[in-house]
């Protein structure tokens, strides 16, 4: 298979879009270590093939350096690093303090930081990669997770700066996905009419899954991605239709397209409102119209716990 023989660690790897992500790693052959504060209810497995977990609070350096020794010592090298642990909970900026949303900056960006600079040596040795997950929050509002799309926007400048630092040895390159179906979408959009509605807010007329976010991944770790550095690759089944084309009264004003997306609060369909644990939980999603939107926006926890 494409990485027979690569390791490869994902951070918050246990449930949501993390585990989506191992499995396409295991699928496609590589041997897979996850991490998160807590173990999974149930092994990561695909292919006939099991993850490693390890427990580590990426938010300890200290705790950092040691999972990635064990790492280097049970697995000799380390091919792929894919950062995906993250998440916040919905809260509006005017209802937290100034140290909870450096809460959100430390778990979605400095983790993030940290744990690359600490495997950066084992991915030189490999001539490895880095593939930060982001989100879409990174370039557009985020009402209620501002903090987490701030991280996000951090996160993709970090990629690409990194990027160029580490050439030619570590390509970085960043999936940025939107709205991913997990098991706690009902958090975010309600029940299974609610995520089908949400659903055909997008163009491609439904969420990801997040094997799919993880196929995206796996691209990026493989050979056939080995000019492709300092890239960010939207996984997000087309986008958001402007809001706007629904108010329009020319044209047919928002006839096509589904529900227009109303301007309510913004959780994350990919990624996540509650503390993803990766620490890390992670979904994205605009608020759909109508009784949709109300169930997408009002929810003020996440989408996947990424737990890293």
């Amino acid at each position: 298979m494409e990485l027979d023989g690569r390791v490869a660690v994902v951070t918050g790897g246990t449930r949501g879009v993390g585990a989506g992500i191992a499995r396409a790693f295991l699928a496609a052959g590589a041997d897979v270590v996850v991490c998160a504060r807590r173990p999974p209810g149930a092994p990561v497995a695909s292919a006939g093939r099991t993850a490693r977990f390890l427990p580590v609070d990426l938010r300890e350096p200290a705790a950092v350096d040691d999972f990635l020794a064990e790492v280097a010592r049970s697995h000799g090298r380390l091919d792929a690093l894919v950062n995906n642990a993250g998440g916040a909970p919905y809260r509006l900026l005017r209802d937290g303090g100034p140290a909870r949303h450096a809460r959100v900056l430390e778990l979605n960006l400095v983790a993030p930081l940290t744990v690359s600079l600490a495997a950066h040596g084992l991915l030189r040795a490999a001539r490895g990669c880095v593939v930060m997950v982001g989100s879409v929050s990174a370039t557009r509002p985020s009402p209620g997770t501002a903090a987490y799309g701030a991280a996000k926007a951090g996160l993709e400048s970090l990629a690409r700066s990194m990027a160029v630092e580490w050439a030619p040895e570590v390509r970085v390159n960043t999936v940025v996905p939107g709205m991913v179906r997990t098991e706690l979408s009902h958090l975010h959009y309600g029940d299974e009419q609610g995520v089908a509605a949400v659903g055909r807010t997008v163009p491609l007329g439904r969420l990801a899954e997040p094997g799919e976010i993880g196929d995206a991944a796996v691209f990026l770790a493989s050979p056939r991605a080995a000019y492709i550095s300092g890239a960010s690759l939207l996984v997000h089944g087309g986008g958001e239709r402007p809001a706007f084309l629904g108010a329009a009264t020319v044209n047919g004003g928002g006839s096509g397209g589904g529900p227009a997306v109303a301007g309510g609060a913004v959780v994350d369909g990919a990624r996540a409102g509650v503390d993803r644990d990766r620490s890390g939980a992670g979904g994205e999603g605009p608020g759909a119209g109508g009784a949709a939107g109300r169930t997408a926006c009002a929810p003020a926890r996440a989408a996947d716990d990424k737990e890293g």
